[in-house]
């Protein structure tokens, strides 16, 4: 099984790919910051699937996490810092190769995140539909790299 570089990499790889592509075509065109957010989303939802298991990738995606949980906390963003925590808690609940390495986790955990950010926060859906696609675009990277389909 590929390791987390590979992940990361594909997943980094793949979503650039997306991102490019919606661009040329007029789909989607966002500024530098939150082209790098759409990246660093696709990068941790390439990551995600694993971390249940220790790993290099698991310390990776926790640190990222854990680096913008304090962000968010420093900044009063206490809303965004528990959806952050959710998201942090989530692999917790199966073991390795159980729900998370399945085609429907790849559509319904990006759901549920963005959709307790939206009844959280009350951002517009057209804001989020892009890091939903970004997420979907990681997570599929690495159920690919792993032959899951």
């Amino acid at each position: 099984m590929p390791g987390y570089k590979v992940h990361l990499t594909g997943g980094a790889v793949l979503a650039a790919g997306a991102f490019t592509g919606a661009f040329f075509l007029g789909l989607y065109k966002p500024d530098l910051f939150s082209g790098a957010a759409l990246l660093a989303t696709a990068c941790l939802a390439a990551l995600f699937p694993d971390v249940d298991t220790s790993s290099k990738g698991r310390g990776l995606f926790y640190g990222i996490l854990a680096v913008v949980d304090i962000g968010l906390m420093i900044m009063g963003q206490w809303q965004w810092a528990a959806v952050v925590g959710l998201v942090a808690m989530l692999p917790a609940l199966d073991n390795h190769r159980g729900w998370t390495h399945t085609w429907w986790a790849m559509l319904l955990v990006p759901a549920v995140i963005l959709g307790a950010a939206h009844f959280a926060l009350h951002p517009s859906v057209r804001v989020l539909l892009p890091f939903y696609g970004a997420a979907v675009v990681g997570y599929f990277s690495h159920l690919a790299l792993d032959r899951e389909f």
